[in-house]
């Protein structure tokens, strides 16, 4: 095992004081994904975190961070005591980020943060030791778990930095202290915290006032904010960098060409010309790839190597990963194309998902039914905020429903938009995804090509797993 911090150190970087000597490999605060040699930080959450002391030092933890010994904790247990265990877990990710010469990158926006990290984490990993934030951990405690998880000798750490109320992200980025910062896009989120869309944009900006000295800010050029992410920047950066297809995008799309699994994006930036690939479908995923080659490209590694390993990459899943599901274990043709993008939703992403799903056809004569549909199952947009009944009425007027036969409509907002649908559209409407789930084999058939989409606290996932249920091993999977 790799030490990544001994008893001493991680002493002197919380203040704290140990019980006696270890070595630990890496940093836990949840027993369920716990490996042996972690230390183990008691945060308290929905549960506090000393009721699992025991039983992590049972599993194998190498120490624990806590405020006290626990009930049923031994007097001899290697433990490091604190006043605070969030103050002292952000004391620790401070110090590991000031033992590393890493080039650190942070990232931001109001959709695709998560994606984008990994894109950009495939896209390094070839040239260098990467460090990159775990699921979404962006917020007060993922932040400082994710720096003190760093290894010391880490060339390239990607920092997700996320927010629900104001005046979250500042600090945060002050404690990553990103050479680099990148805003992937400016939308309606979280808007039951903030007055309007320009103050959702100051505060994904601020993630600007966290850069080390000449450091480079990327945004998205394109948004109807990209004025106040601009400003922001020049106060802050030694760099700036727009992308987009704005005329002022110093990383400019020229021309985004959208296949059923993958987006061509031509681009240029300074008097070099870019021709790419990325493994996804998606003008929103195309522009987040040209992110990632700016930040790349800042970072100090190769574009080229860049833009060649940013063809193998595929989205995680529930962020709009792309899945066939076999219907029949010997008629290999009878298949659905199922879109997982249940994972998060705001009415931009609902857009760009609808724009992914245009781009994909349906096949024909293969099912029940004898044409194939394009199905959207939508949940839930949550945290919208006092408009939220116009966003999701609004969603029907989209271009992109155009194509769609069928919207499925869960809980109690996207009623809403049940209601503003033109009868013939008009699919199952329910109160709960457990209630759709339940239906999903009368939802589809072969030859369609289904989108489910809606914020995580939708619980629409039920259904992308139900769907998948339905399926059989496919001829590479037997």
């Amino acid at each position: 095992m790799s030490v990544l911090w001994s008893s001493s150190e991680a002493a002197a970087a919380t203040q704290g004081r140990t019980t006696r000597d270890w070595q630990a490999g890496g940093v836990s605060i949840d027993t369920r994904t716990l490996k042996p040699g972690d230390l183990f930080v008691a945060l308290k959450d929905v549960r506090d975190g000393h009721d699992f002391v025991a039983d992590a030092l049972a599993m194998g933890a190498a120490g624990a961070m806590v405020t006290h010994r626990p009930q049923g904790v031994s007097k001899d247990a290697p433990l490091l005591i604190v006043d605070d265990v969030l103050a002292a877990l952000t004391d620790l990710g401070r110090a590991g980020r000031a033992r590393t010469d890493a080039r650190v990158i942070a990232i931001t926006g109001s959709a695709g943060k998560t994606s984008t990290k990994e894109m950009l984490r495939d896209t390094l990993q070839g040239q260098g030791r990467v460090h990159a934030a775990e699921a979404s951990y962006n917020n007060h405690w993922g932040v400082p778990l994710t720096l003190a998880r760093m290894p010391a000798d880490t060339e390239f750490a990607i920092i997700e930095i996320g927010m629900n109320h104001p005046g979250e992200i500042a600090p945060l980025s002050r404690l990553a202290r990103p050479h680099i910062a990148v805003i992937t896009t400016i939308a309606p989120a979280h808007l039951e915290a903030f007055d309007s869309i320009e103050g959702i944009a100051r505060e994904k900006a601020s993630i600007f006032q966290g850069l080390e000295p000449d450091g480079t800010a990327i945004f998205n050029a394109d948004v109807g904010t990209a004025g106040i992410l601009r400003t922001t920047a020049k106060a802050h950066a030694g760099r700036l960098i727009g992308f987009g297809t704005a005329e002022d995008a110093e990383f400019h799309a020229d021309d985004i060409t959208l296949n059923p699994g993958s987006s061509v994006i031509r681009a240029h930036h300074g008097g070099r010309t870019m021709l790419f690939k990325i493994g996804a479908p998606g003008r929103h995923v195309a522009l987040n790839a040209l992110a990632v080659l700016a930040a790349a490209e800042a970072a100090g590694a190769d574009p080229d190597i860049a833009a060649h390993d940013l063809g193998r990459w595929a989205p995680p899943a529930g962020r709009g990963t792309r899945e066939t599901i076999y219907l029949d274990p010997v008629e290999d043709h009878m298949t659905i194309d199922l879109i997982d993008d249940a994972f998060n939703a705001n009415p931009a992403s609902v857009v760009a998902s609808l724009d992914v799903l245009a781009a994909i056809a349906p096949v024909d004569d293969v099912g029940r039914v004898s044409r194939g549909r394009r199905i959207v199952i939508l949940g839930d947009m949550l945290e919208l905020g006092p408009d939220e009944v116009r966003m999701h009425r609004e969603i029907a007027d989209h271009p992109g429903l155009r194509g769609v036969t069928t919207v499925h409509c869960v809980g109690p907002r996207m009623a809403l938009l049940w209601e503003a649908l033109p009868e013939h559209q008009r699919g199952r409407k329910t109160e709960t995804a457990k209630e759709l789930a339940a239906e999903a084999h009368h939802l589809v058939d072969a030859g369609d090509v289904v989108l489910v989409k809606g914020s995580k606290g939708s619980k629409v996932s039920l259904v992308v797993e139900a769907i998948r249920k339905l399926g059989y091993p496919g001829p590479d999977e037997t």
